[in-house]
């Protein structure tokens, strides 16, 4: 499995969490919670690099476009020291200014073998 780049985000990174968990609601107000499958709490991050030369630019997104949103690869979040499967689905090359390009991903976590 290939290991995203080691080029680091921007500051600003959003984690988002949101747990698989089944609720039912009786009519007497009256709810049960509980989680939902072995990995029930994938997370989300929302990334940028922004200002990045083109060299720098080129190797997140030639990386991106090489998996295609299919095959997983590791990277280790900014909060954490563990490294993690992902998939990134969703990114968005700009240029702001001459020879600097900003990035902006969504890498999923993912739980396969």
């Amino acid at each position: 499995m290939a290991t995203f780049p080691s080029i680091s985000p921007d500051y600003g990174a959003t984690k988002q969490a949101q747990p698989r968990v089944r609720a039912i609601e009786f009519g007497s107000g009256y709810s049960q919670r509980a989680s939902f499958g072995i990995n029930q709490d994938p997370k989300v991050w929302t990334l940028a690099w922004n200002n990045r030369s083109a060299t720098d630019a080129n190797t997140i997104e030639d990386f991106l476009e090489a998996r295609k949103g299919v095959e997983s690869f590791s990277w280790t979040p900014p909060d954490d020291t563990t490294s993690y499967k992902w998939i990134c689905k969703s990114w968005r090359k700009t240029m702001p200014y001459s020879n600097l390009f900003n990035i902006d991903a969504t890498f999923e976590q993912v739980f396969e073998t």
